[in-house]
C-alpha cells in the first residue's frame, strides 16, 4: 500500500483533526508541513480550488476538507467506528459537525472580532444542547467530538493567551463542564498536542499583533 500522505499546518486544529482519526485508525501517515505564505505545487496541484490545507492523499488521490477527510478515512480503513453505527445518530453527528464547522472557524483578526460578537449565541446553544452530556452523540468520543476540537481545546487556549475570556462557569456551566471533560477525557488526552506548545504559539502572536498596532 501507498504510504498515505498529509498535508498540513503544525498546530492547526483542522490537520489536528485528521491526525487524530488516523491514529484511532491505526494508519501510518507521513505529515508534510505546508507555509501557508508559501504553498507548495503539491498542495495547489491538490487543492486547486481552496488551497487550503488539510488535504489527505492516499494512492495518489487527494480528499480535502478536514471533516470529510475523517469521514473518508473512518470509511476507508478498518478499526475503531468513528461516526455511529445507527442511521439517526449518523445524521445528528454530521448536523452538529458541520455546525461547528461553520459557526466555529479561526479565521483572521477582522473575522475573529466578527465571531466574538456571535459567540455567546453559539456557546447558548452548545450550553442548551450539552445538558447532561459528556459526549456530544453516544457515549464515546467520536465524529463531532473530533470536530468540537477547536471549541474545546484551542478556544480555551486563545482565551487565555490573549486574555478575553468567553467562557465562564457562570455564564455557560454545561457547556463548561463539557470543555473540561474534553480535555481531561483519556480518550481525548492522549490524541492531543502539547497545551504548551500552542499556548506559546498563540501568546507570541498576540504579542506580535500588539507591538505592530
Amino acid at each position: 500500500m501507498e504510504k498515505i500522505k498529509l498535508l498540513g499546518v503544525s498546530l492547526s486544529p483542522f490537520t489536528h483533526r485528521v491526525e487524530w482519526a488516523l491514529k484511532i485508525k491505526g494508519v501510518e501517515y507521513e505529515l508534510i508541513v505546508e507555509d501557508p505564505q508559501n504553498k507548495s505545487p503539491l498542495l495547489l496541484e491538490s487543492n486547486p480550488i481552496h488551497k487550503k490545507i488539510p488535504v489527505l492523499i492516499h494512492n495518489g488521490k487527494p480528499i480535502c476538507e478536514s471533516m470529510v477527510i475523517v469521514e473518508y478515512i473512518d470509511e476507508a480503513f478498518e478499526g475503531p467506528s468513528i461516526l455511529p453505527k445507527d442511521p439517526y445518530d449518523r445524521a445528528i453527528a454530521r448536523f452538529w459537525a458541520k455546525f461547528l464547522d461553520e459557526k466555529a472557524l479561526l479565521g483572521n483578526e477582522e473575522e475573529q472580532e466578527k465571531a466574538k460578537e456571535e459567540c455567546s449565541e453559539l456557546l447558548k446553544i452548545l450550553d442548551n444542547e450539552l445538558k447532561d452530556k459528556e459526549f456530544f452523540v453516544g457515549d464515546k468520543i467520536g465524529f463531532v467530538d473530533i470536530a468540537a476540537n477547536v471549541l474545546a481545546f484551542w478556544m480555551g487556549i486563545i482565551e487565555e493567551a490573549s486574555g478575553v475570556i468567553l467562557v465562564t462557569n457562570e455564564k455557560f456551566p454545561n457547556y463548561y463542564a463539557w470543555r473540561h471533560n474534553y480535555i481531561n477525557c483519556s480518550q481525548v488526552k492522549e490524541y492531543l498536542p502539547s497545551r504548551d506548545e500552542l499556548f506559546a504559539h498563540f501568546q507570541s502572536r498576540f504579542h506580535s499583533a500588539s507591538t505592530t498596532k
